[in-house]
């Protein structure tokens, strides 16, 4: 058994998928299953089964993943503490996040950050809600929308910080148009453009329909806010999407707040392994914490 195993297992404890784990550590898949087979050797047990697309942990498997997650954890707190006794001259953060943070919070941050620290290496990726929590792991902090999962893992901490409102958007020339809101029923038998399964927005559109016991059907699915957007203009349906996403359009599109009452929702930071985060992780978490409430355009 060696360190570098144990670090290997804890990755794919978390993912529950090899490719995945492999992905997060920057090692090819057959590496990860080599490690994994020498680390099972050791042990004398098996450790994990396959299951579907990914891996299942065995009983033994659960015991070691434990401690494999705790030398994790001692390791950051290391190279946390080599950071701190050094500063922030050098560094690496691994930001990820879904499309609203992404588009329309994050790139002014990341840019203030870049020229207060151009040394760090800053590294963001973005995806849906679903995408980003599956990349935890080898995150720093993770941005998403809406409700926070449940099951993240115990050294994950969770901040609120933002309010976004989700709307509908129409053409410009929709005979709704220049109402200004609807109401879910009055939306429901219209074709509906939607965003991919996963995704915050559509996630919570859904939700909303549920609870107003409506069943609309979905015209078309798109990955992606510009997707809607187009889609939209096209003539294809009614698309929902951040309010942030409208502030700065060219009057082809019609904002429609849902009545009776705004369809709201936060936007939240996890900061994973948060006992052992890296210094550099910390100072771009105070930036994100000190912005002010985005207004919204009403």
């Amino acid at each position: 058994m060696t360190p570098d195993q144990l670090l290997t297992f804890a990755y794919v404890a978390d993912t529950g998928n090899i490719s995945r784990a492999a992905g997060l550590l920057h090692l090819s898949q057959p590496a990860v299953s080599g490690q994994l087979r020498l680390l099972q050797d050791w042990f004398g047990e098996p450790l994990y089964r396959r299951s579907g697309h990914g891996v299942a942990l065995t009983a033994a498997g659960e015991r070691l993943a434990e401690q494999a997650r705790q030398l994790r954890q001692v390791y950051n707190q290391a190279h946390a503490a080599r950071e701190a006794w050094r500063g922030l001259e050098t560094g690496i953060l691994r930001l990820g996040a879904s499309t609203t943070p992404a588009s329309y919070l994050l790139p002014a941050l990341v840019a203030d950050f870049r020229r207060r620290f151009p040394a760090v290496s800053l590294h963001l990726s973005d995806g849906n809600t679903r995408d980003i929590v599956e990349r935890l792991p080898g995150l720093d902090l993770a941005f998403i929308e809406g409700e926070v999962p449940a099951g993240l893992p115990a050294d994950t901490a969770v901040h609120r910080w933002q309010q976004d409102e989700v709307v509908a958007i129409v053409r410009a020339d929709h005979p709704l148009a220049a109402k200004g809101q609807a109401r879910l029923r009055d939306l429901a038998d219209l074709p509906l453009v939607m965003r991919e399964p996963g995704s915050g927005v559509r996630q919570l559109v859904e939700r909303a329909f549920e609870a107003a016991a409506l069943a609309p059907a979905v015209g078309l699915e798109l990955a992606g806010v510009e997707g809607v957007k187009q889609a939209v203009r096209a003539g294809l349906g009614v698309g929902f999407v951040s309010r942030m996403s409208m502030q700065h359009e060219d009057g082809s599109l019609a904002v429609l707040r849902l009545a009776p009452r705004p369809l709201t929702r936060t936007l939240s930071i996890l900061v994973p392994h948060a006992k052992a985060s890296a210094r550099v992780a910390e100072r771009f978490l105070e930036a994100c914490l000190a912005l002010p409430p985005v207004e919204l355009a009403r």
